[in-house]
């Protein structure tokens, strides 16, 4: 079988060609060069107004692989290929992008800007048949065909940009993507397909039409021009609606992300600035129109600047303008009220009265003054009457909300600001200037989406997962060079350009003189209270989409709910934490290492893991918001993330093993001292159980250096006695009351309970399953809820039916549990199978420590419908994440704390303090 491997640049994971692939390959580069080749075109792209129809016939979800999180939706009977490519090629300062399943957008202007790609690749999942999931699904009503006809199904989103003056390597890197023929997942360009009339990618922009005929000659393919606007607006109503973390705000250098409710998004006002202003009142799909504008905008300030400061570059004047003061040229009120603030009508000495004002009354030549003041003074100037003029449309309609965008901002911090600064001022507080972290990217996608049956329309925010492999474009989505072909490569990239140790270089991109121009990192080049022009722009990952993720049907308000407990936003917390992944860093790459087998090449292997981690860390130092908002979850599944990238599926797969055994050699002993006590000191012991049993977590640094004191076993022994009530956060009584009821009142049990399972050892084999047992023998359904893939040293949903089956051999009430809950399907039906309550596995849809509830997996949606109970064990998913989360049933939060910080943070307590919280089901609403 074909081996994975993952695409460096930008983190697609295509399948290595097999021997008859190459030769094919091959035989292309040998008859015309992989350069200069004209490549027929296949029929992997059609006119839009003849799409290929998908052909839903035998649709099914592939099962899951142990290596990946997104499912595949197979479509057996589907002959034609979907186009991956479009283009957004703009002329001038316009920032237009273009797209379908692949967008280029090409800005041209006299500095030489940028060309876009947004495209699509495929995502090609591989796994066995898994009697017993399809068991569960089948339970639990999950079907395998999709309701939606999505061509995207299992599929990745990539942003890229490249300079207009180096086209030819946008088209190389189309080439060796094949993107213009279904990318390098499609097997129809393979096949030697004659040449088509009908290849075609979608281009919006002025530049659609003057490359053309490149286009045509390079690739065989013909352009299609859709209208800018309507890309412009398109683009950012698919972000807008889709992306949580898309919109934010930026005043005096600080971001802070606006989470907007798609069902309350229109209207709003839409500012372009490229050459000049187009200012669009958008009031839903395919609704705008175009209100107002202006002839000063971005072409003006690279055209005076030009002029005035001689400077080659539009990022060279905005570069100049982070080191100019404006004072020297601008006429401040301070300047007419000698010093002191105008402060009957509210401006203060510093406002403006007039740019350029003082220039008049000085007797100077353009000589005398630096080109640095004279860049910002023309800065601020442009930016604040576009802000005016902005908010002004935006009073003239009773809007709030102000979105900008196009090729003047480029992420850059200073015009942020003073926009931010103009529209706070103007409407005093009322309406905030916004903008996107893909602003560069309207256009490409707009284009993307006019393709037919393109499948985002009908996407939602939950279903979209943004990733940052390493070699992932950079900041704004810039890239150079041509793509590295395979692990190896990246591998060298990262030995090449990233160092390793305590100085670590920020990952910026370049290409510089004398290197290959595969890309690298290089060190910024302003410092000090200065800022580098793009220092302050957002990354841009890889977005995949995966429609098979949905909201946890049981969050109390899914509007309000926020996974992350501790606030990155503080600069304190987030050094301490970025201390702390950086201590554990070493021990991770060893168990990695070690993990497979301690080859030469996993060692190579582990070093570039090192490297590209502490680079991510790197980053997000210099701008925590680079990659969105920050949360102490997102660092740890970004960690996670970053392993698999350099192929270490599983780093603790032994030690898990090895502790599974240890713990499953004592459970009879321990499940038969529990059925030994009354039910109340049995529900007693089974929550000391499951908090002492927690102590077993190799991402706490505290917990590693147990381990060198002792087994296992006698540490969990250690931490049952120190089990000493009252806890920290101590509601047990209330469980009990509602569990147990009092002498008058026997509560009914509960319906369903969905456990959150943690490690793996002692944590859930001498911990969860003895109370799940008990919950089995109250009669209330049991769903242990796992991981669906690897992240330390937690347990999979893959990994549990193995060791209920296990423990099953030795305790009547689990195995018969487990027969009726489809997790030993080859078992002989008895009859305590027929009449136990089932116990069940689902997969939680994610892989890192902590758990967002916002994206979970149908099978555990699906779950959550019958469920009246909820326990969420261990830091990562009851303190890290989910510690405040509310919900419509009964939620029991057990964890012990093994962090000095967040004890003392989260419960004012100590290490290896404990925490039972219980929150019952809210009273229902009154009725009317």
């Amino acid at each position: 079988m074909a081996s994975r491997k993952e695409d460096p640049i930008l983190g697609s994971n295509d399948i290595d060609e097999n021997s008859e692939e190459k030769e094919v390959k091959d035989k292309v580069r040998e008859e015309g060069g992989a350069r200069d080749m004209i490549l027929p075109a296949g029929n992997s792209i059609h006119r839009s107004g003849s799409r290929p129809q998908l052909d839903l016939s035998g649709a099914a979800i592939q099962g899951n692989n142990f290596e990946e999180r997104d499912p595949t939706i197979l479509l057996p009977n589907q002959s034609d290929d979907i186009s991956h490519l479009a283009l957004d090629i703009g002329e001038g300062l316009d920032g237009c992008d273009c797209s379908s399943h692949f967008t280029v957008a090409d800005n041209l202007s006299p500095d030489g800007s940028l060309i876009k790609l947004v495209y699509f690749s495929r995502h090609e999942d591989r796994s066995s048949d898994d009697k017993r999931k399809r068991s569960i699904k089948e339970r639990l009503g999950v079907t395998n065909v999709n309701r939606r006809s999505y061509p995207i199904l299992g599929g990745r989103l990539h942003f890229v940009k490249f300079e207009t003056s180096k086209i030819s390597e946008c088209l190389d890197f189309i080439y060796s993507k094949q993107l213009h023929r279904g990318g390098m997942d499609s097997r129809l360009w393979l096949s030697e397909a004659p040449p088509s009339d009908n290849a075609i990618i979608k281009a919006t922009g002025g530049g659609a039409y003057k490359f053309a005929d490149l286009f045509k000659e390079r690739l065989g393919v013909s352009i299609e021009k859709e209208d800018e606007m309507d890309c412009l607006v398109a683009g950012a109503n698919f972000l807008l609606k889709a992306i949580r973390h898309e919109a934010f705000t930026h005043m005096e250098g600080q971001k802070e992300f606006v989470q907007i409710d798609h069902n309350d998004l229109f209207p709003y006002l839409l500012v372009n600035i490229g050459s000049g202003v187009s200012i669009i009142k958008v009031d839903g799909d395919g609704k705008f129109q175009r209100v107002s504008g202006t002839n000063v905008g971005g072409g003006t300030y690279w055209g005076l600047g030009r002029l005035l400061t001689k400077c080659k570059s539009f990022d060279e004047l905005l570069e100049l303008s982070q080191r100019g003061d404006n004072r020297t040229i601008d006429m401040l009120v301070g300047d007419i009220y000698g010093g002191m603030d105008y402060s009957k009508i509210g401006l203060s000495a510093s406002t403006i009265a007039s740019s350029f004002g003082k220039t008049v009354s000085e007797n100077k030549e353009l000589e005398d003054y630096r080109p640095e003041d004279i860049s910002l003074s023309l800065l601020r100037m442009i930016s604040y009457n576009i802000g005016q003029i902005s908010y002004l449309n935006a009073l003239r309609f009773g809007l709030k909300r102000i979105f900008f965008g196009g090729f003047f901002i480029r992420g850059h911090a200073y015009t942020m600001d003073t926009i931010s600064f103009a529209v706070q001022f103007w409407s005093k507080g009322e309406a905030q200037a916004m903008f996107l972290r893909h602003e560069g990217f309207l256009g490409a996608l707009g284009a993307f989406m006019s393709y037919e049956k393109h499948g985002l329309d009908d996407l939602m925010v939950h279903q979209l997962v943004e990733r940052f492999p390493m070699g992932a474009p950079y900041i704004g989505g810039r890239i150079h060079g041509p793509p590295l072909g395979n692990l190896n490569e990246k591998i060298s990239w990262m030995e090449k350009f990233v160092q390793k140790g305590t100085e670590i270089i920020a990952p910026v991109p370049m290409s510089p003189s004398g290197t290959t121009g595969l890309g690298g990192f290089e060190v910024p080049s302003s410092r000090g209270d200065t800022l580098r022009s793009d220092a302050s722009a957002l990354n841009v990952g890889v977005l995949h989409l995966v429609p098979t993720l949905e909201v946890f049907p049981l969050l109390a308000d899914p509007k309000m709910y926020e996974p992350n407990t501790i606030d990155l936003s503080d600069h304190s917390e987030l050094e301490y934490w970025f201390t702390v992944l950086s201590e554990h860093l070493p021990d991770l790459v060893d168990k990695a290492v070690a993990s497979e087998g301690g080859t030469d090449d996993a060692k190579r292997r582990g070093d570039a893991f090192a490297r590209a981690f502490s680079a991510h860390l790197a980053r997000l130092m210099e701008e925590p918001a680079a990659y969105g908002k920050l949360g102490l979850a997102n660092l740890l599944e970004l960690r996670e993330e970053c392993l698999r990238e350099f192929h270490f599926v599983d780093a603790y797969r032994s030690i898990k093993q090895r502790e599974n055994e240890a713990s499953l050699a004592v459970l009879p002993d321990l499940l038969m001292e529990i059925d030994s006590m009354n039910e109340e000191t049995r529900l007693l012991t089974l929550i000391e159980g499951v908090l002492a049993a927690n102590i077993f977590d190799w991402g706490s640094r505290a917990c590693v250096d147990l381990y060198h004191k002792g087994t296992i076993i006698e540490i969990y022994r250690m931490s049952r006695k120190k089990m000493q009530r009252p806890w920290r956060v101590d509601d047990f009584d209330i469980f009990k009351e509602r569990m147990l009821g009092s002498k008058d009142r026997k509560p009914h049990p509960h319906k369903r309970a969905l456990l959150f399972v943690d490690n793996s050892g002692a944590d859930v084999i001498l911990g969860m399953l003895p109370l799940a047992r008990e919950l089995l023998r109250r009669g209330t359904e049991v769903v242990l809820v796992a991981n669906s893939l690897p992240a330390l040293n937690d347990v999979t949903a893959m990994e549990l039916p193995d060791i209920v089956a296990e423990a099953a051999k030795h305790c009547d009430i689990l195995r018969g549990a487990a027969e009726a809950g489809g997790l030993l399907v080859d078992a002989v039906g008895s009859k305590d199978s027929l009449s136990s309550v089932p116990l069940m596995v689902v997969e939680n849809g994610c892989g890192s420590p902590c758990i967002d509830l916002r994206q979970v997996s149908s099978e555990l949606a699906a779950a959550a419908k019958d469920a009246d109970l909820i326990i969420l064990e261990g830091m990562g998913r009851a303190l890290h994440t989910n510690f405040n989360a509310r919900f419509k049933c009964d939620a029991l939060k057990l964890a012990m704390v093994k962090n000095h910080r967040l004890a003392e943070k989260l419960i004012k307590g100590n290490i290896y303090d404990c925490v039972c919280r219980y929150e019952p089901a809210p009273a229902p609403a009154p009725a009317p």
